[in-house]
């Protein structure tokens, strides 16, 4: 399908590929919200005038127009508007899967999440939360901590001794499960601050976590230790539905509220990849075309 966009987003599977992740040239921009122009042979779901949005579901969303596979793409409900709809799919999506399928947390578990005030660590804190969860998040400010307690994290704490702080707030219990998207800077600690028999789940936004001897699983509680990837968990429209559904309810019905931290127009895109590595932005970066 041919979509004209109206908006579109930065996140940092857009740095991934930019640092090299796929071959070049190629057309920069995953994902992003528009109204379909043009649909191709043997599209049945979409039609000409459709608002959609999609999320890996083609490259070229930092342009005018970009061509979407229509198994990838979402069709957005009139009460959620094209910035609350580009600002929850990738993250939103993310965050769905990861307290669901990932671990499913439920009342009563400690959860940790790391970066709490970037865009996924607020939708993941919220969520945790009203599934009765308790949240610990880190954050490199006590401003960025402020926005992780307005999202209902009970605990905050910096990088650099969370560990600890995990362990003396959990009477030494440590963490059901760690949601770590930091990744390489953070891991060693994660360890020391999960429980027996908990989950560590890790990204790549500092780096990828260096080799890991399986043994330290073993000789660190019987632990589970996941990379999952958003790809692997909407290989079919019934999938990507499944997730979005739910995602657009917690939006509709006021549980989910997500975070817009900075407009850019397109033009400036360049500038938005620096504002998101630079971290010098909370929540999601959204580009105006």
């Amino acid at each position: 399908m041919l979509v004209e966009l109206t908006v579109s987003e930065v996140n940092f599977l857009d740095v991934v590929q930019r640092r090299g992740a796929l071959p070049t040239p190629f057309h920069a921009g995953v994902e992003g919200v528009g109204t379909v122009t043009a649909v191709g042979g043997g599209v049945e779901a979409f039609n000409v005038g459709d608002r959609i949005g999609w999320m890996a579901g083609g490259q070229g969303s930092f342009s005018d127009h970009a061509l979407v596979a229509a198994d990838k793409a979402v069709p957005l409900p009139d009460d959620i508007d094209d910035e609350t709809a580009v600002a929850a799919l990738m993250q939103g999506i993310t965050a769905h899967y990861l307290t669901t399928d990932t671990f499913p947390v439920s009342a009563g578990e400690v959860v940790v999440v790391h970066a709490a005030a970037g865009g996924l660590g607020q939708i993941l804190t919220q969520i945790a939360v009203f599934k009765g969860a308790t949240v610990i998040g880190t954050t490199s400010s006590e401003e960025k901590a402020e926005i992780a307690r307005a999202n209902g994290a009970a605990h905050v704490f910096g990088y650099e001794d969370f560990a600890e702080r995990v362990r003396e707030v959990t009477d030494g219990e440590g963490a059901s499960v760690i949601y770590d998207g930091v990744g390489a800077t953070t891991f060693e600690a994660d360890l020391e601050a999960v429980r027996t028999r908990g989950t560590i789940v890790v990204g790549n936004a500092s780096g990828p976590v260096p080799p890991v001897d399986v043994n330290t699983l073993n000789t660190s509680g019987s632990l589970f230790l996941t990379r999952p990837t958003v790809a692997d968990h909407v290989r079919t429209p019934e999938e990507l539905r499944a997730h979005t559904d739910e995602v657009f309810a917690w939006i509709r019905s006021g549980e989910l509220r997500v975070s817009i931290g900075k407009r850019f127009p397109i033009t400036e895109v360049a500038a938005a990849f620096d504002a998101l590595e630079s971290r010098a932005t909370t929540g999601k970066i959204v580009l105006e075309h």
